[in-house]
């Protein structure tokens, strides 16, 4: 089949190929064909060795597809049902899950990030987070293979099952952001976008857009918020926008730099919120004295996938997008071939794209 492969950490091209095979189907899985895959940051992220991934890999880990095969003992999908690729299921019994707390399971990324889940030849390939959704086709563990309506476009699905999820769930559930309250988003690519639209689902009165890129600004006024400024113009934005120059009340960081973190903790009032989404890398490290986190008595609220049980958030999403409120067709700014994934990568880190789309 054909696939996008990164051959060694540290490369920004990936090799595409028509020989790589999905292995590792039997008992418990199920084979999926791939109809499209969104390109999230977090597989730049990987491919320039920020997030940990043995290479060589198949990137990609938001997509939706049409089951082809079940393994024995999967009885919630069958062939020929539309899924989205949920990349980091719940197990439902660890002690996270029992907790109420399903987004922190670690069963699946335990059982599958460092098993090959294909074959090139002789060599042994992986799948980004156990996924590697550039390829045509991918078996995954029964639990990831999330069935969803056929009135759902692949393409939407693709972005329910990770950037979409993400950003709204860290507004809606981690945040929980009251109405009437102000925010300020920093870093407006896909995964920001939602973050927007997800204060603005609950309300909030302002919503600042912060992004040095002057396309992602334009962008972010269409999908609720009422003011965009650059990284520079932040601070006269404090200065203006929150009552005695204070801050806001929630600060989301949606790019995962400590320096972006430290910039949001400083435009958080005492006693607000910094919410942190962007996923960033092991060796880098967050300061903050002692003092200002007792004085300040600013929440500080990491946000992994939506922060709650994300297949009920998958059910909320879907809900919101069939009623109007959520738009999610015109995030996706491109959508091509997989022959053309190094053009879509190369529009994502420009700026150019707030969601790419690769489809099959």
């Amino acid at each position: 089949m054909r696939a996008a492969i990164l051959q060694e950490t540290g490369q920004d091209k990936l090799e595409v190929v028509d020989d790589l095979e999905a292995v590792g189907f039997g008992p418990g899985k199920v084979r999926v064909r791939i109809r499209a895959t969104g390109l999230c940051h977090s597989d730049l992220s990987a491919m320039a060795g920020v997030l940990p991934q043995p290479a060589p890999f198949v990137p990609g880990h938001e997509a939706s597809g049409e089951v082809a095969e079940v393994g024995e003992g999967v009885t919630h999908v069958r062939p020929g049902d539309r899924v989205l690729i949920c990349w980091n299921p719940p197990c439902g019994a660890c002690l996270s899950c029992r907790r109420g707390q399903s987004e922190l399971c670690l069963t699946a990324l335990f059982t599958s990030a460092g098993v090959p889940g294909f074959r090139r030849g002789g060599m042994e390939v992986f799948g980004f987070a156990g996924n590697g959704t550039f390829a045509e086709e991918i078996v995954l563990g029964g639990a990831a293979a999330v069935k969803i309506d056929d009135d759902v476009p692949y393409d939407i699905a693709a972005l329910i099952g990770c950037g979409v999820t993400t950003g709204l769930g860290a507004a809606i559930n981690t945040a929980q952001v009251e109405p009437g309250s102000s925010v300020a988003v920093i870093g407006c690519g896909g995964v920001g976008i939602s973050t927007i639209q997800g204060a603005r689902l609950c309300g909030a009165a302002r919503i600042v857009a912060v992004d040095p890129v002057a396309s992602r600004r334009e962008a972010a006024l269409r999908y609720g918020a009422t003011e965009a400024v650059a990284p520079d113009e932040l601070p006269a934005a404090k200065q203006r926008l929150s009552p005695g120059g204070e801050g806001f009340d929630y600060v989301f960081e949606v790019v995962g730099t400590s320096a972006t973190a430290r910039t949001a903790y400083d435009n958080t009032r005492r006693g607000g919120a910094v919410c942190i989404v962007g996923a960033g890398a092991t060796d880098d490290f967050l300061q903050l004295n002692m003092f200002e986190l007792f004085f300040d008595e600013k929440r500080i609220l990491p946000s992994l996938y939506g922060g709650t049980d994300v297949l009920r958030s998958y059910e909320k999403f879907i809900d919101l997008w069939r009623s109007g409120r959520l738009d999610l067709e015109s995030m996706i700014t491109h959508r091509m071939p997989l022959a053309a994934v190094n053009d879509a990568l190369d529009s994502m880190r420009s700026g150019e794209a707030l969601r790419a789309c690769i489809e099959f």
